[in-house]
């Protein structure tokens, strides 16, 4: 059995405060998009689980310590699964990129095993978001609005994206980029409103930030300027960096759009990773 593992986007990211236990508050418009890890799945015979990584961005997964482990072992404790599996991993999302390749990955999996199990699901999602990340709940929703690290009001409406993603080739620590954390954002009230058209919402978009930004292009100016070149491509209607980077991505008019812009990213950042993307 194989499953797709989506990765996701944050359109827009405010930091709007530090909690007692040490993470923060978010606010954050995202989508989940077509680029995904692909999964494979079968039960075995033997004493413990066979887990491998494969793919462009396999090398940068602890293998000793990774969201698929935890996964295994907080299913096994919860007396979800009863077997050993093999479990191969096709990294195709770049890993310390802000796309929530890890975090797609467990909650893929937690999704597979107890999909008809709809509390289970509600207290593993919540173990897992302690153990792995808060973003877990991002990946319950195609897209949605997270009002803060506890909601998410989800959209009557999908809107269809397209994207360019471009990543740098720079690996960013989040835990690193939150300790740089010393303003907070108001928080936004979410509004249908602003969603209801496409145009309407990307404009919204547009006049919107990632709070992170600022924090990551002071730390590696070579993403500023990326993030500022693909926003001067024809076609793009903003540019942004995702969560806590370093991917950066365009969001486009149109696919032929974002097919234009691609070829000449890869013409000017030969050694960047840079692919198209859209919203599922």
């Amino acid at each position: 059995m194989a499953i797709k593992s989506f990765s996701k986007i944050n359109l827009s990211l405010r930091v709007t405060k530090k909690l007692s236990n040490g993470l923060h508050n978010l606010q954050s418009y995202f989508c989940l998009i077509d680029l995904h890890d692909l999964i494979k799945i079968k039960k075995i015979k033997g004493t413990k689980h066979l887990v491998k990584f494969s793919g462009k961005f396999s090398k940068h997964v602890n293998k000793k310590e990774n969201s698929i482990l935890n996964t295994l072992k907080i299913l096994e404790s919860n007396r979800l699964i009863f077997n050993n599996y093999s479990i191969d991993v096709k990294k195709n999302v770049p890993a310390f990129s802000g796309l929530g390749g890890g975090t797609s990955n467990a909650v893929f999996l937690l999704k597979y095993f107890i999909k008809k199990k709809n509390k289970k699901i509600a207290k593993i999602s919540r173990i897992l978001s302690e153990n792995i990340g808060s973003d877990v709940k991002l990946f319950f929703q195609n897209q949605g609005f997270l009002k803060n690290i506890n909601e998410i009001n989800t959209f009557k409406k999908k809107h269809k994206v397209h994207f360019l993603l471009v990543f740098p080739n720079i690996k960013c620590s989040t835990k690193y980029i939150y300790s740089k954390v010393k303003k907070f954002s108001t928080n936004s009230e979410f509004s249908f409103n602003q969603i209801n058209k496409k145009d309407k919402f990307l404009y919204y978009l547009k006049n919107s930030t990632n709070d992170l930004q600022l924090i990551v292009e002071k730390k590696h100016n070579r993403i500023k300027k990326l993030i500022l070149r693909i926003g001067q491509l024809e076609g793009c209607v903003f540019s942004r960096m995702t969560g806590s980077g370093s991917v950066c991505y365009g969001v486009f008019q149109s696919k032929n759009s974002a097919k234009k812009a691609l070829n000449t990213i890869k013409r000017i950042y030969p050694k960047y990773w840079s692919v198209i993307a859209k919203t599922i």
